[in-house]
């Protein structure tokens, strides 16, 4: 167990995060230790271009008016619990 990068809750399972993303030359580039949530969030609200683009440092994502508000929420949740993150509608006209 480790420490969210973005949300900064301790205790949870996390995943590795390519702020650039592979496909847009972000191999081996730098990475973020997200947990699973905010991590699924990330890519539920954007497309790797979005992320390529805009989003490509931690403190840029801390910043995004969108997931701002995730963030203040999933701070207060237990670090054991797992929840359905679905992709935004806006995310979903855009495609993958």
């Amino acid at each position: 167990m480790d420490r969210c990068e973005l949300c900064g809750r301790t205790g949870v399972e996390t995943t590795i995060h390519h702020l650039l993303p592979k496909e847009k030359g972000g191999t081996f580039g730098a990475t973020a230790t997200l947990c699973i949530p905010c991590h699924k969030q990330i890519h539920a609200l954007y497309t790797n271009e979005e992320l390529a683009i805009r989003l490509s440092t931690i403190e840029d994502l801390r910043q995004d008016e969108k997931l701002m508000s995730f963030v203040k929420w999933i701070r207060k949740q237990p670090s054991g619990k797992l929840m359905r993150i679905r992709k935004s509608n806006e995310r979903k006209q855009k495609g993958r």
